[in-house]
């Protein structure tokens, strides 16, 4: 299934194209190019390559993208409708690195809401140190990244598992570079031209399992609280890079059964897309179809004081790249 935009003239995202991984009933997944009027081009087929996946495809990014423009110009017979077809995680990277505490307000409000083990220092004073903490690593250039989990990434309108042990499961969502170029210690300057394009990631978090509790001077325990299986949707679509004018000015927008969670604009982040792809290059060898996640703004369940239950609906867009729509469900349940 897709979502439809609610005005059926609407596009599905910015510009000409956009690639995503589809299947139809019981037949194997392939990539596949998508035009804006929810047409479907099977790349198997039309760059004649029955093994290729998206992320054989962004390995070639350069080459292929003139062939692709050529493609949703040209239209052709074998086109089908999306409607016809389920759509997948648009791709399966090899590594998933995650930007944490990146805009402004969302940390000041974590910062309220989550407080560590025996922090008991009133509001006031940790909203100032979370402005502290912030200009620091600003001006050290420090973006906080950690490593997620393939295994955690789902479709945009699969089913979300709670697991019975998340007492406190919420959203984070968040505009996820896709890596066209391997990148390694590439500077600020060069880092977009490594990026192929643009995708949606729901990075969920369950909130009692981020810190250890057990031994506090440990810290954050990413792998527990934010890589359960499909605690990541992503998608629907790879938006390439050249539809959008600028990854730092865009809407991202969350709702929770209709109502508007998270809204705010890239333009709140610490640190832009291009200084976190750089950052992460310093250290990584970052591969094509790599995603870079780049942090999730204010509106969180923990600011709201509402989770995520069983039967909750999540609707998630970032301006250009389309909707992403997740059920959430109790684990057992299904």
């Amino acid at each position: 299934m897709f979502v439809k935009p609610e005005d059926a003239a609407s596009a599905l995202f910015a510009g000409p194209f956009a690639l995503t991984t589809l299947s139809a009933p019981d037949r194997p997944a392939f990539p596949a190019l998508v035009t804006p009027d929810a047409q479907v081009t099977d790349l198997r087929a039309a760059l004649g390559d029955d093994r290729l996946t998206i992320r054989g495809l962004l390995g070639t990014w350069e080459a292929a993208l003139p062939r692709l423009r050529a493609l949703a110009e040209d239209g052709g017979p074998g086109r089908k409708p999306l409607a016809d077809f389920r759509v997948h995680a648009p791709v399966e990277p090899r590594q998933v690195f995650q930007s944490g505490a990146n805009y402004r307000q969302h940390v000041i409000d974590l910062h309220v809401a989550h407080r560590a083990p025996g922090d008991d220092r009133p509001e006031e004073e940790r909203r100032a140190e979370a402005a502290e903490i912030m200009d620091r690593r600003a001006a050290e250039d420090l973006p906080y990244v950690f490593i997620g989990l393939p295994s955690a990434i789902t479709g945009p309108y699969d089913d979300v598992v709670l697991p019975a042990w998340a007492e406190k499961p919420d959203w984070e969502l968040e505009l996820a570079a896709v890596i066209g170029r391997p990148a390694y210690q590439v500077s600020v300057e060069e880092a977009l031209d490594h990026v192929a394009g643009y995708t949606i990631a729901n990075d969920l978090t369950d909130r009692t399992t981020v810190f250890r509790r057990d031994m506090p001077q440990i810290g954050t325990d990413w792998l527990r609280s934010k890589n359960a299986p499909g605690f990541t949707p992503l998608g629907p679509w790879i938006v390439p890079a050249a539809s959008i004018a600028d990854p730092d000015d865009l809407q991202v927008t969350l709702k929770l059964n209709g109502e508007t969670m998270q809204d705010e604009s890239t333009k709140d982040m610490i640190f832009g897309v291009a200084r976190v792809v750089s950052y992460v290059s310093r250290t990584a060898h970052l591969l094509p179809g790599d995603l870079v996640l780049t942090g999730s703004p204010a509106g969180n369940g923990m600011h709201w004081g509402r989770l995520l239950r069983d039967g909750d609906v999540m609707e998630g867009s970032v301006t250009g790249l389309g909707v992403q729509r997740t059920r959430c469900v109790a684990e057992g349940a299904l």
